[in-house]
């Protein structure tokens, strides 16, 4: 910092005592100048300016005003009023013409006088309309240095005299080095109002979900911004845009009407939500004065009732004035969840309690949530029964720790598991299971399984009878079963010897009908069938994988997450940290529908 920006910000310190303080008229009182203690509190530009402020003046309602002739009326009718600045650079100049700092705190008590005697009261809330160049980078010429200093010096004065400053904040600040520095001096003396505008079409077009997500995620980035330099959320607010000129956000002709009623809805319930979340102590509203022929706008007045009904519905019969434009639902698209739920998708929960326990696992929470999440995405396709899960755990058991459930339990304790995260990792097996059976792959092509047949030359190979028909044996009653899909103990049987074989996905009754035997002593002719069931199960892994992508990456418009904290799309397969709980590898192999496109 040179000693000129120095200096300026010095005197800002100063400024204070640079003026004499006019004293607030005797009539001012503190009960007028109290506002609801219930956080946040909801504040609405309603002067004179705009046409319909009788709508805001009302028990329940914060009215923005400034001058002697409506901020009494509308106290009068039952609302409480804060003093709008709508002239803040006329009071500290701009970054390149800064005002004289010796006046700027006369300019300051001067303000504070005229504000305090409109609003009634001698600690009103004023709201500087609004700061200019917050975006700009440090070093700061001399001229932004001396107009920050001048905002400073205003700030301080009428906070010393007792009114409740709030600097008002039109675009994305820049808070590194000095100008954090200064955000908190602000902080110090002011509550600090991000202003957060985007069209109403672009978030209309999104839908409910995703639009609501997306409001919701502008209003966090306003106050986050801040939060993360250490200002507390509870000298902060949010300011909301229902202005209807072309090219300022807002309406920007989103028709008809009950479109721009839409969002407007969700804006409010988006700005509760963030508010509650991260405990900001105001929301504003703007755009509804018509100063200009783009401002006048004839559904201008039913909008601001949508807004204050969505609020409370006491404030304004919205129903009533809006009638069959108004959608009156306020859940759909918000952050509603069963009990325990972080996430629902397609109506699926997300539990908090199962993503963390598959982090045991993982070690790691994010693959554990987005495997939670795949699990909720792959249940909308499939549904598995307690029962399968049981059946297929016996098969684990039986094939992989040779019947001994004590063995079982220990592998899954050593793995950080437990049987019923081990049961929902089988249910997910299975699952895949079913919808890999649904996917349709193309087949494979005489130069792959010509390819298939000399690279694995030493597979094992059998010809076997099978009831009922199995899909490792391409949903027939007999044929060569290949060890890359067949069940292991199909391999080592005796010749003739016929046995029961519990795999995950069934039970099947074996008769050996040959000798186990190397892929490279069957005939071509005779191995194609095999062959092809091989290649058409790794087809289909593959396919899963891609199929469950695309479910998951579809299922995000229509999910809802706690914080709007989506998981990654991914594909988490748990059967790597547990790879015994993997599905029989043949349980998808059947070609009843091979060829055509993939997908469902």
């Amino acid at each position: 910092m040179n000693k000129r920006v120095a200096l300026l910000l010095l005197l800002a310190a100063v400024g204070l005592t640079a003026s004499a303080r006019p004293a607030a008229p005797e009539a001012a009182t503190a009960d007028a100048c109290a506002l609801p203690s219930k956080k946040p509190v909801w504040i609405d530009f309603a002067d004179g300016s705009v046409p319909f402020w009788e709508q805001f003046a009302r028990p329940g309602v914060v009215a923005a005003a400034s001058n002697f002739i409506f901020p009494p009326q509308i106290r009068a009718r039952g609302a409480k009023t804060v003093y709008f600045d709508l002239n803040f650079t006329r009071r500290t100049g701009t970054p390149t013409e800064p005002a004289d700092p010796a006046i700027v705190a006369d300019r300051a008590n001067r303000l504070y006088t005229y504000a305090s005697n409109a609003m009634g009261c001698s600690k009103p809330v004023i709201a500087e309309n609004e700061l200019q160049g917050a975006s700009t980078l440090t070093p700061w010429s001399v001229g932004n240095a001396q107009y920050r200093a001048n905002v400073l010096i205003f700030l301080r004065t009428i906070a010393a005299r007792g009114a409740k400053p709030v600097l008002l904040v039109s675009s994305t600040p820049y808070t590194g080095g000095e100008a954090g520095d200064w955000w908190r001096q602000v902080a110090q003396v002011a509550s600090i109002v991000r202003e957060v505008y985007f069209p109403a079409p672009k978030i209309y077009k999104l839908g409910v979900v995703q639009g609501s997500r997306t409001i919701r995620q502008l209003f966090r980035g306003g106050a986050q911004d801040f939060i993360s330099i250490g200002i507390p959320p509870s000298k902060l607010g949010i300011m909301l845009g229902f202005q209807t000129t072309p090219g300022s956000g807002g309406r920007e002709h989103l028709a008809p009407a009950s479109k721009w009623f839409e969002v407007t809805k969700l804006q409010a319930l988006a700005a509760r939500t963030v508010a509650n979340e991260l405990g900001l102590a105001t929301v504003w509203s703007w755009g509804w004065a018509t100063w200009t022929p783009g401002e006048s706008d004839p559904d201008k007045q039913t909008n601001a009732c949508v807004y204050l009904w969505t609020r409370d519905p006491k404030l304004c019969g919205a129903p009533r004035m809006a009638g069959a434009a108004l959608n009156t639902d306020l859940t759909t698209g918000q952050l509603i969840f069963p009990r325990g739920s972080r996430c629902t998708v397609y109506g699926h929960p997300v539990r908090w309690d199962v993503a963390a326990s598959i982090s045991r696992v993982t070690q790691d929470p994010q693959p554990a949530f987005t495997a939670a999440y795949a699990r909720a995405v792959a249940s909308s396709y499939a549904h598995v029964t307690s029962k399968a899960v049981l059946d297929a755990e016996k098969a684990v058991i039986g094939l992989h720790f040779h019947g001994s459930r004590g063995a079982y339990v220990a592998a899954v304790q050593h793995d950080r598991a437990t049987v019923a995260i081990a049961r929902g990792v089988i249910a997910d097996e299975l699952r895949r299971a079913l919808i890999q059976a649904r996917l349709r792959v193309a087949g494979p092509s005489a130069g792959e399984i010509q390819s298939y047949y000399d690279t694995y030359a030493a597979a094992p190979v059998r010809l076997v009878q099978v009831k009922p028909a199995a899909p490792w044996l391409a949903n027939s009653k007999r044929g060569f079963a290949l060890g890359a899909v067949a069940p292991p103990r199909v391999f080592t049987l005796k010749n003739r010897q016929q046995a029961t074989l519990r795999t995950m996905t069934g039970v099947f009754k074996v008769k050996a009908l040959g000798p186990t035997v190397d892929l490279a002593e069957l005939p071509l002719a005779k191995a194609h069938k095999p062959i092809v069931t091989a290649l058409v199960s790794l087809a289909r892994d593959t396919a899963y994988q891609n199929w469950l992508l695309e479910r998951e990456k579809d299922a995000q418009a229509q999910t809802l997450c706690w914080r709007d904290q989506l998981p990654a799309v991914e594909v988490v397969p748990l059967t790597d940290y547990l790879s015994y709980l993997a599905l029989d590898s043949g349980a998808a192999a059947s070609t009843t529908t091979v060829g055509g496109p993939r997908g469902e």
